[in-house]
C-alpha cells in the first residue's frame, strides 16, 4: 500500500512524499524511525489505466539476485546479534524494488507481532521456496538462526553464480541466432525479391536453390503476417502443452537427452539435488522430509519422480540408494557414494562432495561450449550467407555462359 505523508524533520524542515507499508500503523513506524514527526498520513488513492488498476505479474516479481542480497545481508545481520524484526526494518530501505519493500514490511509486521521468522517467510511461497523457509525454520528450531542464515546465503550465492554463469554462456549464441533470423527476414523481404527480378526476366533455367530462395522470399513478402501468427501460434501452443502433467514430463525428459547440453542439465540437477539435500541434513531436517522438500527444488519432473521413489524406498526401510541404482539418470558413482555416505552416518559430507565435483564439471563444460560455440556461430552465418550468395550467383552465371 502505498501512504502520502507530510512531516517535518528535528531541523523544523518541511518534507512531504510518499511511502509503501503494507499498513498505516507500518508507514507510520518507518517514518518515526527516519526521525520525521509526522504531520499526515493518508493512504494515497491506486492510480488507474482504463479504468482499472494497473496490475502487470512480471513487473511484481522479485529479481532472484535480489533474494541473494536479502540472504547474505540478514545473515551478516543476525552475525552480530541484531534482532530478526531491527534487521528487516533496516532492509526494507534498501531494498532496490517497491514489491520487495512491501514483502519485506509485512514480513517485519508480521515478525513483530509475534510470528516465527519461518512462519513470515512461508506466507510468500513465490519469492521465498520451501527450502529457504525450512533452513529458516531449522535455525529457529536449534537456536542458531545467524549460523542457517550464513549457511543459506552460501548456498544462495552458489546456486545463483551456476545459473548465472549458464546463462551468460547463452546469451552470446541466442543474439547471433536472433540477429540472423532478423537480418535475414529483411533481406528475403526487401532485397532478395529485386535481385531475382532479373534471373527471372532472362528467362534462364533456375536451378532448384533459387527456386526455393524465390518461394521463401515471395512468401515472406505477400504473407509475413500469416507467418508471424503461425509461429506465435506454435510457440504459445508448446507452452500451453509444456504446463500439462504429460507436456511437462516429455519437456524434461528431452531435455535430458539433447546431445551435449543434455549431460550439462544431468549435472545442473544432480547438484541442485546433492547440495540441496545437504543443507537440509545440516539443517537438521530429517531425511524423508529433506527428500520432499528437494523432489520440487530440483526442477525436473524425472528426476522429482526419482526421489519421491526414494522416499518410499526409505519409508520402506530401504537404503536411500535402492531407486537410484535402478535409474539411468543417476550415475553409479552418485550412488556408490552415498550409499558409503549413508553407511557411514556421514551422508550430508558425501552430497557436498557430490555437489562440489559435479559444479567443477558444469563450469568445465560450459566454458568449453563458450570456446566452441565461437567458431559453430560462424559457421552457421558463414553457411546461411554462402547459401543465399549461391542461389543467386548459380543462375546469373548460367545466364552469362549462354552467351
Amino acid at each position: 500500500m502505498l501512504f502520502q505523508y507530510r512531516a517535518k524533520t528535528l531541523q523544523e524542515e518541511f518534507k512531504e512524499g510518499v511511502i509503501e507499508a503494507p499498513n498505516e500503523e507500518m508507514a507510520s513506524a518507518i517514518l518515526v524511525e527516519n526521525n520525521l514527526i509526522i504531520l499526515s498520513l493518508k493512504e494515497k488513492e491506486k492510480e488507474a489505466v482504463w479504468g482499472k488498476n494497473l496490475n502487470i505479474p512480471f513487473l511484481n516479481q522479485v529479481k532472484s539476485k535480489d533474494i541473494v542480497v536479502f540472504s547474505r545481508q540478514l545473515a551478516v545481520m543476525a552475525t552480530v546479534g541484531l534482532p530478526i524484526v531491527q534487521a528487516l526494518r533496516i532492509l526494507i530501505k534498501q531494498a532496490p524494488s517497491p514489491v520487495f519493500k512491501t514483502i519485506l514490511s509485512g514480513i517485519a509486521e508480521d515478525v513483530n507481532g509475534g510470528e516465527k521468522f519461518s512462519q513470515a517467510l512461508a506466507k510468500y511461497p513465490n519469492i521465498f521456496s520451501n527450502f529457504f523457509v525450512n533452513m529458516v525454520r531449522s535455525g529457529e528450531t536449534s537456536g542458531q538462526l545467524d549460523q542457517a542464515l550464513n549457511y543459506l546465503a552460501d548456498q544462495e550465492e552458489k546456486n545463483f553464480d551456476l545459473i548465472s554463469k549458464i546463462k551468460g554462456a547463452m546469451i552470446y549464441p541466442t543474439f547471433i541466432v536472433l540477429g540472423l533470423i532478423i537480418v535475414g527476414t529483411i533481406m528475403m523481404i526487401f532485397v532478395v525479391p529485386k535481385l531475382t527480378e532479373v534471373i527471372i526476366s532472362s528467362g534462364a533455367k533456375l536451378p532448384l536453390p533459387t527456386q526455393i530462395l524465390i518461394f521463401t522470399s515471395n512468401a515472406l513478402k505477400n504473407y509475413w503476417w500469416l507467418f508471424g501468427i503461425v509461429v506465435a501460434g506454435i510457440a504459445i501452443g508448446i507452452k500451453s502443452y509444456i504446463q500439462t502433467l504429460d507436456g511437462r514430463r516429455q519437456w524434461d525428459f528431452l531435455k535430458l537427452k539433447l546431445p551435449i547440453f543434455g549431460k550439462l542439465s544431468q549435472k545442473i540437477y544432480l547438484v541442485r539435488f546433492s547440495r540441496g539435500l545437504a543443507s537440509l541434513i545440516v539443517g537438521g531436517i530429517p531425511l524423508n522430509q529433506g527428500l520432499k522438500i528437494i523432489a520440487d527444488l530440483v526442477g525436473n519432473v524425472i528426476y522429482k519422480d526419482l526421489i519421491l521413489a526414494t522416499l518410499k524406498e526409505i519409508e520402506d526401510g530401504h537404503p536411500i540408494t535402492t531407486a537410484f541404482e535402478q535409474s539411468k539418470v543417476i550415475p553409479s558413482l552418485v550412488t556408490q557414494m552415498m550409499s558409503i555416505g549413508e553407511k557411514t552416518g556421514k551422508l550430508d559430507s558425501v552430497l557436498n562432495k557430490i555437489a562440489e565435483f559435479y559444479s567443477r564439471e558444469v563450469d568445465n563444460m560450459v566454458d568449453n561450449l563458450t570456446a566452441l560455440i565461437e567458431p559453430l556461430v560462424i559457421l552457421l552465418l558463414g553457411g546461411a550467407v554462402g547459401l543465399m550468395v549461391a542461389s543467386i550467383i548459380m543462375p546469373m552465371y548460367n545466364v552469362t555462359t549462354q552467351f
